[in-house]
C-alpha cells in the first residue's frame, strides 16, 4: 500500500482556484506504518515538541491505473476517508536547514490518524464534500471540496504519470486553508464528512 498526499491544495475564495493550479504540485509520502485505524493515538513525545494536525479528505484507490485521464479518473475511486495528516514541525525545519529527507517528520507511527471508509456511490457530487475537524468540542478546521486547488481527478493524473497506483492504495487530498495548528496530549479530535462524525479519538 501506497500513502500519499498533496501540499498546499485549499483557498479561501474559489476565484483564487485559477491562478493557483498554475504552482507546482507538492506530493509527500507516509509510511503504512502511520496510519492509526479508528483508534486513540499516543502523542510522540520521544521525537517530537511540535505537532501539527491538519484535517484531510482521504481517497482509496479501488483499481491499478498508470497515466490515467482526467476523464477516467474519478473512476479508480472507490471509498472514502477523514483522516489527520500530522507533521512534527521541529523534526521539519531541521531536515529543511540541513537539506536532508523529512520523511520523520511526516511518517512516525500514528501520524495518520483515519476514519473507516465510505462507499464511493454516498458522494454524488465530489465537487460538494463539506468536512471539518473539532477539537475538545471547538471547530478548528472547515471546508468544501469545491475549494480545492487541483481536485480528486487531478491528484490521480498527477501521481499516476510517476508511478503506478494501485488497488488499497490512500491519497490525503490536503488541508482547508486556514485553522491547521498545534495538537497537544490530551487534546479530543472529532472528524466529520457532512454531519456524520466519522473520527473520534484523543491523543494520550
Amino acid at each position: 500500500m501506497k500513502v500519499l498526499g498533496i501540499g498546499s491544495n485549499y483557498v479561501t475564495d474559489v476565484k483564487d482556484i485559477k491562478e493557483k493550479k498554475k504552482a507546482k504540485k507538492f506530493i509527500f509520502s507516509k509510511p503504512e506504518t502511520a496510519l492509526a485505524v479508528n483508534c486513540d493515538v499516543i502523542y510522540p513525545s520521544s521525537i517530537t515538541n511540535e505537532l501539527i494536525y491538519e484535517v484531510e479528505l482521504v481517497i482509496k484507490i479501488g483499481k491499478a491505473g498508470k497515466n490515467i485521464t482526467k476523464r477516467e479518473a474519478n473512476s479508480y475511486i472507490s471509498e472514502i476517508a477523514i483522516g489527520i495528516d500530522y507533521t512534527a514541525t521541529d523534526i521539519l525545519k531541521d531536515a529543511r536547514e540541513t537539506k536532508h529527507p523529512w520523511e520523520f517528520a511526516k511518517g512516525f507511527d500514528g501520524a495518520a490518524p483515519i476514519s473507516s471508509f465510505k462507499s464511493i456511490t454516498a458522494f454524488p457530487n465530489l465537487a460538494d464534500i463539506n468536512f471539518s475537524l473539532i477539537i475538545n468540542g471547538e471547530e478548528k478546521q472547515k471546508s468544501n471540496t469545491a475549494y480545492m486547488i487541483n481536485d480528486f481527478a487531478d491528484i490521480i493524473v498527477f501521481i499516476s504519470k510517476y508511478m503506478t497506483l494501485q488497488p488499497g492504495d490512500l491519497i490525503f487530498t490536503g488541508t482547508p486553508a486556514l485553522g491547521k495548528g498545534e495538537i497537544f496530549k490530551g487534546d479530543h479530535l472529532q472528524c466529520y464528512i457532512e454531519d456524520e462524525l466519522l473520527l473520534d479519538f484523543k491523543m494520550i
